[in-house]
């Protein structure tokens, strides 16, 4: 009759457990990502107009169309980005001082490929809120090209690989738990 030593057998049961319920887990979040890029999408789909979230952070606009006033323009930089063509270069970006906390307004003007900062005293922008938050310029602004508009099916969704990764854990521990027990049972 084989034996089975208790504490270890338990420390293992208990690893593989918690493995699983990760995997449960990372199912039940794939349904609330889905759930999520829905809703996004409606929204992306949808021309009401909101106002830009100024002291909400919250993702509720995202994907909305919206406008803004920058009255001042902090500081001008470039991010990589994509243009509405697909081209890859540069995201212009300006940094105004309405936000909400002392926290600046994030508006990406347009895109390039010139690393030269285009000047830009501000004024009103209209666009649609990306991530962040901060407002994708549409039409573009201070002379640039157009950016790509943002897409709710970017946002990453890895939720059913991480479940499948915790479940493959949970068996190779077992697998090699069993393996180091039946090793130890024929050295005895």
């Amino acid at each position: 009759m084989p034996r089975f030593p208790l504490i270890p057998t338990i420390v293992v049961l208990a690893a593989v457990a918690t493995m699983i319920a990760l995997g449960f887990w990372q199912l039940g979040r794939l349904e609330e990502k889905e759930a999520l890029i829905g809703r996004y999408q409606a929204a992306a789909n949808s021309s009401d107009e909101v106002a830009f979230p100024t002291e909400d952070k919250s993702d509720h606009n995202w994907f909305r169309r919206s406008r803004l006033t920058c009255g001042r323009v902090l500081e001008l930089s470039t991010v990589a980005g994509t243009s509405a063509k697909g081209e890859k270069g540069l995201t212009v970006r300006a940094q105004c001082s309405e936000g909400a906390f002392g926290m600046p307004l994030v508006v990406d003007l347009g895109f390039s490929r010139d690393v030269k900062l285009p000047v830009w005293d501000g004024g009103e922008v209209t666009g649609v809120i990306a991530p962040g938050p901060r407002l994708i310029a549409d039409p573009p602004q201070a002379g640039l090209a157009a950016l790509a508009k943002p897409d709710p099916t970017d946002l990453p969704n890895n939720h059913l690989a991480y479940a499948v990764q915790w479940f493959i854990f949970a068996a190779t521990a077992l697998v090699i738990y069993v393996l180091a027990l039946k090793r130890k049972q024929r050295g005895e």
